[in-house]
């Protein structure tokens, strides 16, 4: 009689009658629904976190006696990215904001432009014994990069100072700057060196659209169309309103020079580029009516911008 191993210990038990069927738990339909709401809500994040604000009405704030509109807006246009809007273009992927595209490229945009106008503001107020401290100190933390969060693995797992942080205490900066009772130097020749030092950076950003146009990338899948556009566009907006004010700051100079019509054409096309807003920016051709070239169209009003400035800073010479 040959011997048997109990039920108890047989090793093959029984299949579950589900998985003989080959039909799914009645909870796996959760599977596709937390998924789909997972995705939902990573989009409704994106779409609550996106600001792209272009308000050609923002304005410098108060203004005391001998102060510089111009820095004055310079700092309050971080201080509005950084804190208002909040900085995007560090935010680590687990984030909502960390999946966005266009605003950080805007957002850097208006940072690199107060950098360079910090960066010129200090060579004009230099009077012999170098740039003021606290221009400096602004153009220098301007500079540090966009994309720095708590944590920086490319150097050190240690706590670093975040992109936000460097950019707070730059705008920091440039307030004490505005607070010094010494009146700031508004001459023809600080004006014409600050024109001339801004429409420089506006040629390197017209170059930059060039460059990318003579590449020949795809009409409707560029995906590095939209990076150049929105990065313009952040530039061309801080320009505007610093243009705008550093005008207000030398009236009288421009108006002792005949200028002043010239200076509001230029903020005008200025305003032009940044105010291009187009649902998906396209790199078709210039003459392009089903796919135009919105790139073309931003750096049109970029180099009528930069001629005019020219042209001012050729008056202001004589």
């Amino acid at each position: 009689m040959t011997d048997q191993m109990p039920p108890a210990f047989d090793s093959a038990a029984p299949a579950k009658p589900w998985i003989r069927l080959g039909l799914k738990p009645s909870w796996w339909w959760l599977v596709p629904l937390a998924g789909s709401l997972a995705v939902g809500a990573l989009v409704v994040g994106m779409a609550m976190a996106h600001v792209i604000d272009d308000d050609m009405e923002f304005g410098p704030g108060t203004i005391k006696a001998n102060q510089s509109r111009a820095i004055a807006m310079a700092a309050r246009l971080v201080f509005r990215e950084v804190d208002q809007h909040k900085w995007t273009a560090n935010d680590p992927f687990f984030t909502p904001s960390g999946w966005l595209d266009n605003m950080p490229n805007f957002q850097q945009g208006i940072v690199a432009a107060t950098s360079r106008f910090a960066r010129a503001m200090g060579d004009v107020s230099d009077s012999g014994q170098g740039p003021a401290i606290e221009l400096e100190r602004a153009a220098g933390l301007l500079k540090y990069p966009g994309n720095v969060w708590k944590f920086d693995p490319s150097t050190s797992w240690a706590p670093t100072a975040s992109s936000e942080k460097q950019y707070r205490n730059a705008a920091r900066n440039l307030v004490e700057y505005n607070d010094r009772p010494a009146e700031a130097e508004r001459s023809a020749e600080s004006l014409r060196a600050l024109v001339s030092a801004l429409g420089q950076d506006l040629a390197a950003a017209s170059a930059v659209i060039d460059l990318h146009l003579a590449e020949g990338h795809s009409a409707l899948f560029d995906t590095n169309a939209d990076d150049v556009f929105y990065m313009t566009k952040g530039k061309v907006y801080a320009y505007a309103l610093l243009l705008r004010e550093i005008g207000w700051d030398h009236a009288q100079v421009l108006t002792a020079r005949e200028q002043a019509a010239q200076w509001r054409q230029m903020v005008d096309s200025l305003k032009a580029a940044a105010a291009l807003d187009p649902a998906m920016v396209l790199n078709g051709a210039p003459d392009g009516l089903l796919v135009p070239s919105h790139l073309t169209a931003q750096g049109f009003y970029l180099l009528r911008a930069r001629a005019q400035l020219t042209d001012i800073a050729e008056q202001l010479d004589r």
